[in-house]
């Protein structure tokens, strides 16, 4: 059973951390976007202004999948990276929640898809990229994590692999915003030793509201009304 913390997040001293910017970097490029390494692990953290996510870089999801603009939902993701971990910050605006009914934080939640979430999609193979790792949380820190193949469907859809990663989450209803974190072993998504100058194949999305007026927000648009396009991903690259 893995550990899921929901809510409180503590900001620690920026030196801890080696932080030096409070503020998010912008992505070099429009299709790549970067993750700065941190001097070490930390607890999954919800706070945008902790020591641990001030001066991550940041790429923003302002548009669905067809390309279309979203207004009202722009959505920052923020990635910082250790030897061991990926972690991964969404910061999520909303006007209506779309939630599952008594939650269960301490087991994934199979079809979480269904309802308002985060999701990242992370595949290291630049050859064969129909395969690639799908990761989901929801505000109300839910979690799935699916091993995807498009070519081979993987049994039950890949939901029961599992890749060890933590979670956390928080809503805050007085600014009408969500924040999730994820914190993924590397080894779950790249044979390779975690190190500066990797590049991943990646793409971040959004399910946000009640089904008649559901949003469906896309990093890289994919062109078509799924997120399953992985010829449409950008890159993450690992930098210092």
């Amino acid at each position: 059973m893995r550990a899921v913390w929901v809510s409180i997040a503590v900001a620690g001293a920026l030196a801890g951390y080696g932080v030096v910017a409070d503020r998010p970097a912008r992505a070099a490029s429009s299709a790549q976007a970067t993750s700065r390494r941190a001097a070490r692990d930390a607890a999954p953290d919800a706070d945008p202004a902790s020591a641990f996510w001030r001066g991550a870089p940041a790429i923003f999801l302002t548009n669905d999948s067809r390309g279309n603009p979203v207004p009202g939902y722009r959505s920052e993701v923020r990635s910082r990276w250790t030897q061991q971990n990926l972690y991964f910050l969404f910061i999520c605006p909303y006007e209506q929640l779309n939630l599952k009914p008594d939650p269960t934080t301490s087991a994934e939640t199979n079809h979480l898809w269904n309802w308002d979430v985060a999701e990242v999609f992370i595949g290291s193979d630049f050859h064969n990229i129909h395969q690639y790792r799908e990761f989901e949380i929801s505000p109300q820190g839910e979690w799935v994590d699916l091993d995807i193949d498009l070519d081979t469907p993987r049994p039950e859809g890949g939901w029961k692999w599992n890749s060890g990663f933590r979670v956390a989450a928080r809503i805050d209803r007085a600014a009408k915003v969500w924040y999730g974190v994820m914190q993924i072993p590397y080894s779950s998504v790249d044979p390779r030793p975690a190190a500066r100058g990797n590049t991943l194949r990646i793409n971040f999305y959004r399910a946000q509201g009640p089904r008649a007026d559901r949003k469906m927000l896309s990093w890289q648009p994919t062109g078509k009304s799924t997120f399953h396009v992985p010829e449409a991903f950008g890159t993450l690259k690992l930098v210092k």
